[in-house]
């Protein structure tokens, strides 16, 4: 199936050439452009395989690139990232910019929410939104005026473009909230950003969940149970929670994906992390990557992500240091006795780090109870990175005092496989591993946050405890090295560190207060660094108290978040691009609307 995907992948940029030419580029007389009308006129275009073709395209834009070495906006590949790690983990303080104050500035403002609608960042984001998006509007567009497909493959098809579409108007509802809605009958593109658009998404969904079939004969597409698992998630934003329940239970049951895979937690936590194991059974949906695919061509490897490896004095990669673990987020995985998080008092049980030490500084890590999910999420010193050695703190570390002691894991492959899981195309590391936009755990989280609002507490626990059992097998921790000073030559049987985590007892989930706050602590120790924590936060109503809390505990320990402050009512939304505001104004007033509290 990895084959496969390399294969799709290569197709991708065969295709690049044509589907551009159709991409409403958002840069000149209005903030969307129309295609052009006759390049959606040619025969080549107008045949089965024309479709597939501008479809793999409106897959190819999941990445927020174009070619890989700049984002479909202008700007480059860290602006528009599918993991939304700027978006959707900074401000959700999963963790501190890093790198150092004077390194891209223009992500300092939005992670303290500072940032007004001149930022480009936002600009170059919903660019790449709208361009998927309008690929995807292309294929709706060309699938109808070809005759060969069998009833089957045109469901197939349009099923395919209409969750595309869906995925892409997702990305930004929840980024900017009000945004104007074109479809493939849309022949005026200056639409105003006044309704809402959720039930054009759902609608997108619920076709895609009724037409799609089972499995791809690519592990990269979506399928029925992909198109289920995003229609559960649309109404749990919507809170929508009786029509959630349903789908989730069918997708808990009966989903498979595309390459026919039971949907299941693998085994190993660490596999969802890993490039050889991409596509697995607990991947529901993902953003495709291979490293090193074409030597000659673009790069198609996860590129958005190419910040975020540790860098310093004596760093193995080449850059840059940036998207560090919060000491706040990495204080989360303490366990107490029973190996249960402190869902309250967590920072009042801080693990041990190393900050302001020096590289010389003797240090023990600490050795109190750990959630071991922490140590392949987060890079700390004295613990095993991978197969690249021990982690050495200070000397990974660009700037401690503004970025923190630790460093981001879950996107770096490892010394071993570098050859052909990491990518130098560009000045900076990419690497083979997919960015899993739903995976199973999150599903059964999803799931039981909508059983704990519903009132079915002990099968929101025990949805909970199931993704709990896989992190406490022993086989799947973090292990020392048989020889720490030789790193790729395997690990012992001996933890890392002091591993303990247990279940919820049965009946622990015995309102809904306390399940949903053990489920929103599960969300953030489970997806930690996976781009989820700012939108959960939001759609729960609490991320002006828990933000403001994060702002005052981590300000205290790093200066980059320092003045930061979440308003609410504001920041619930990023501002909509001035520049796309300006753009909407051509012949008379501008069709766009700012967001509140912007100006």
């Amino acid at each position: 199936m990895i084959l496969k995907k390399i294969k799709m992948k290569a197709r991708i940029y065969i295709t690049l050439t044509i589907v551009t030419a159709l991409a409403l580029a958002s840069c000149k007389k209005s903030y969307l452009d129309k295609p052009l009308t006759g390049a959606l006129e040619t025969p080549l275009l107008e045949t089965k395989e024309g479709v597939k073709g501008v479809l793999i395209g409106a897959y190819a834009a999941l990445d927020g690139q174009q070619g890989g070495d700049a984002a479909i906006g202008g700007g480059n590949a860290w602006e528009t990232p599918p993991d939304n790690w700027i978006y959707g983990g900074l401000t959700g303080g999963d963790a501190s910019k890093g790198s150092n104050a004077g390194d891209i500035t223009e992500i300092n403002s939005i992670l303290k929410f500072t940032s007004d609608a001149s930022n480009g960042f936002y600009n170059s984001k919903w660019k790449a939104d709208y361009e998927g998006l309008s690929r995807a509007n292309t294929v709706l567009k060309l699938v109808a005026k070809v005759s060969a497909f069998t009833d089957d493959e045109k469901k197939n098809i349009i099923g395919q473009a209409r969750f595309l579409r869906a995925h892409y108007y997702f990305d930004l509802k929840k980024m900017f909230n009000n945004v104007p809605y074109i479809d493939e009958t849309t022949t005026d593109f200056n639409q105003p950003n006044t309704d809402d658009i959720w039930p054009k998404i759902t609608d997108d969904l619920k076709y895609a969940y009724e037409n799609l079939p089972n499995t791809q004969p690519d592990a990269g597409r979506a399928n029925k149970w992909a198109a289920g698992a995003y229609l559960g998630k649309a109404y749990l934003y919507q809170k929508l929670y009786a029509e959630a329940r349903p789908v989730f239970d069918a997708v808990i049951a009966q989903g498979v994906t595309a390459n026919g895979k039971k949907y299941d937690l693998n085994e190993l936590f660490d596999d969802n992390f890993r490039a050889a194991t991409n596509n697995s059974k607990e991947s529901v949906f993902a953003v495709q990557t291979a490293a090193n695919a074409d030597p000659d061509g673009p790069s198609n490897a996860n590129n958005g992500d190419m910040l975020n490896f540790p860098y310093g004095n004596s760093s193995p990669f080449s850059c840059c240091g940036f998207y560090q673990p919060s000491i706040d987020l990495v204080n989360h995985f303490r366990t107490d006795a029973a190996g249960l998080p402190f869902l309250d008092a967590y920072n009042d049980n801080a693990i041990k780090n190393d900050m302001n030490l020096g590289s010389d500084d003797n240090f023990t890590p600490d050795t109190k109870n750990i959630d071991p999910r922490l140590d392949w999420t987060v890079g700390r010193r004295g613990i095993p990175y991978l197969d690249w050695g021990i982690h050495p703190g200070n000397d990974w570390i660009r700037d401690q005092a503004y970025g923190g002691p630790y460093s981001p894991l879950k996107n770096v492959y490892g010394q071993e496989l570098q050859d052909t899981e990491g990518d130098n195309h560009s000045w900076a590391p990419g690497s083979g591993i997919n960015y899993n936009i739903i995976r199973f755990a999150d599903v059964l989280l999803m799931a039981a946050e909508v059983e704990a609002q519903l009132g079915d507490f002990a099968k929101a626990e025990s949805y909970v405890n199931r993704v709990r059992e896989r992190a406490a097998l022993p086989e799947g921790w973090v292990h020392k090295y048989l020889d720490d000073e030789d790193p790729t030559g395997g690990f012992s049987d001996e933890p890392a560190a002091n591993y303990k985590i247990g279940t919820y007892p049965l009946g622990y989930f015995s309102s809904k207060e306390l399940s949903l706050k053990a489920i929103y602590f599960e969300r953030k120790i489970e997806l930690a660094m996976e781009g989820h924590r700012f939108f959960d936060l939001v759609r729960w109503g609490i991320a002006d108290t828990e933000l403001n809390a994060y702002f005052t505990y981590q300000g205290k320990l790093t200066n980059d978040v320092r003045g930061g402050r979440f308003t609410k009512n504001k920041n619930e939304y990023y501002p909509i691009p001035q520049r796309q505001i300006d753009l909407s104004a051509a012949g008379g007033a501008a069709k766009l609307k700012q967001n509140p509290g912007y100006h």
